[in-house]
This record gives structure tokens, sequence and C-alpha cells, in this order.
């Protein structure tokens, strides 16, 4: 069972039961995911991962793109709740990683904590990034990348934020040696229960609901 999978397990079995607005979860609290790139291509090997998508998401979050329908144009689809325009979402932050990703690597400096920041408040905002803070940090020549979720979708939007911050790492001329991700809250929505325990019983065809 890879690391994912772990969470996906430990959530099923230890969570405990709440109502929100979208519905009702099952979620731990304050949970870590620390992952090695053994662990990432194990993850990527064994979970079915919209990869084209994803590399089309981050990029379009990284040009600042905040009209839907390009979104639906690449074949994106789950923005469409949003309306037509991301307001203070992904995209709003994103369009800050490029200069920081040139920033780190120009410098490379292992005394400094690059940082990309999401999510400031007293915006209007149709989607607050769950993904809120990512960190760059550089240890003995090797990339360190911290993350902080405050909530986050365990068989959406985890996979997909693993996903990004991967090909993040990709963009910094350095061997990666970690990606850590501090989960606020990670949970599984009551709809996807039985889905979710057949994905860990050995089903790759489990496709999940969208919560929103």
């Amino acid at each position: 069972m890879n690391k994912y999978h772990q969470i996906l397990h430990k959530v099923l079995a230890s969570g405990k039961n709440q109502t929100n607005k979208k519905g009702n979860i099952r979620y731990l609290l304050n949970e870590q995911l620390s992952l090695t790139p053994a662990d990432l291509l194990d993850i990527f090997e064994g979970h079915g991962i919209a990869r084209k998508k994803l590399r089309s998401e981050l990029q379009l979050f990284m040009q600042g793109e905040r009209n839907v329908e390009k979104y639906r144009d690449a074949g994106i689809n789950w923005w469409d709740y949003c309306g037509s325009i991301l307001v203070n979402s992904y995209p709003t932050y994103f369009e800050k990683l490029p200069p920081l990703i040139e920033k780190i690597n120009r410098e490379k400096r292992s005394s400094k904590n690059y940082v990309l920041f999401l999510g400031a408040t007293n915006a209007e905002s149709n989607q607050a990034p769950c993904l809120s803070l990512v960190q760059f940090q550089i240890d003995e020549g090797e990339l360190v990348v911290s993350a902080y979720q405050r909530s986050s979708d365990a068989n959406l939007g985890l996979p997909a934020d693993i996903y990004h911050l991967y090909l993040m790492a990709r963009q910094i001329d350095l061997p990666l040696k970690s990606i850590t991700l501090f989960l606020g809250n990670v949970h599984i929505y009551q709809n996807n229960i039985e889905k979710t325990e057949s994905l860990l019983e050995g089903n790759d065809n489990v496709k999940f609901e969208l919560n929103t």
C-alpha cells in the first residue's frame, strides 16, 4: 500500500464524522504526508491521475488565467461550478510562481526559505485555495518542498496537489529530496467512502464524485 493509499485507509479506519455545507465527511486533523521520489513513483504508478489535465491546469494557473472557459478548452471541467471567472483563486497566486522558480534557480541559497503564499484574506473569492502555502528549501544540494493544506479532499484534491507539487519541483534545477504535505483537515466525503474502499481493494477504475 503506497503512502497515499495509507492516508486513505487511515481516514476510513480512524476518522471522525462531521457534517458541513457540502455534505457528510469522515476526517482527520493535522496529518503529515512525507514523500521521497521513490514514494512519488509508487503513487503515480499505482493510482490513476489525470496527468495531462493537471499539467495543463498548472500551466494555466502559472499564466494567471482566470477564465473558466480556458480550463474547459483544456478538458478541465471541475471549475465549472465557480462561474465564468476564478476570483481570487489559484491563478491569482500561482502567477507569482514562475518568477519565484527563476529566482531559486538563479540564487540556490541554502540559507534562504523560498515561499509561495496562496490565499490572501479580505478579498472576494469563489474558491479559496485549499493549498495555502508552498515552501522551497535547499538541503545539502537537494530540494525539499513543504506545503500546508488547510483542507484536503483525499479522493480528488490530494492526489492532484501531490502531482502539482511534483511538477513544480521538476522546474527547479536541483535533485528532489522530498515533498512533505501538512494536512490541516484531510477528509473523505460520505458519498465516496464505498468507492474509496473499492480503490483500496484494488479496483483501479473507481471514479469519485466532486462535492461543491
